[in-house]
């Protein structure tokens, strides 16, 4: 199912407003957010346009989990966070993500939750592109 107004699900104009799709997982599409206050900070989005993780199958949650651990674990590979943090809002927009966001001891709202869109580091194009490719080597 296709929702027409979710960025999502129609990726294009909607998505790229606030992320760079680095590609497609098993169940999931994997966005860099481009506000980079957190140096590696990504999105995890379900395929399917559900609003809850509870409306997806027993076995399409536990593949969606995969995926997040994977990008994850690619994040702790190529970033050295300290901690990453996991968010699943939505209150807007009623399509299942996750923000996965590297925390640093020394950086930027370190012993706090994240800021949804600080709005504060926006990068050049080429440097999106590196850390896409950077991504895209890990997944």
């Amino acid at each position: 199912m296709k929702d027409e107004n979710c960025a999502y699900c129609v990726e294009g104009q909607l998505v790229n407003i606030f992320g760079i799709k680095i590609g497609e997982l098993e169940s999931s599409k994997v966005y860099l957010f481009r506000e980079q206050s957190h140096p590696g900070r990504v999105i995890v989005a379900h395929k399917k346009h559900v609003s809850e993780i509870v409306d997806l199958t027993k076995e399409e949650r536990a593949l969606y989990m995969e995926d997040i651990a994977k990008v994850a674990k690619a994040m702790h590979k190529l970033f050295h966070p300290d901690k990453v943090n996991y968010g699943a809002y939505g209150d807007t927009g009623s399509h299942l993500h996750f923000h996965i966001v590297p925390k640093y001891k020394d950086g930027y709202e370190w012993g706090g939750v994240f800021a949804m869109n600080p709005e504060d580091i926006t990068l050049k194009d080429d440097a999106y592109d590196k850390m896409i490719q950077m991504y895209q080597k890990e997944l």
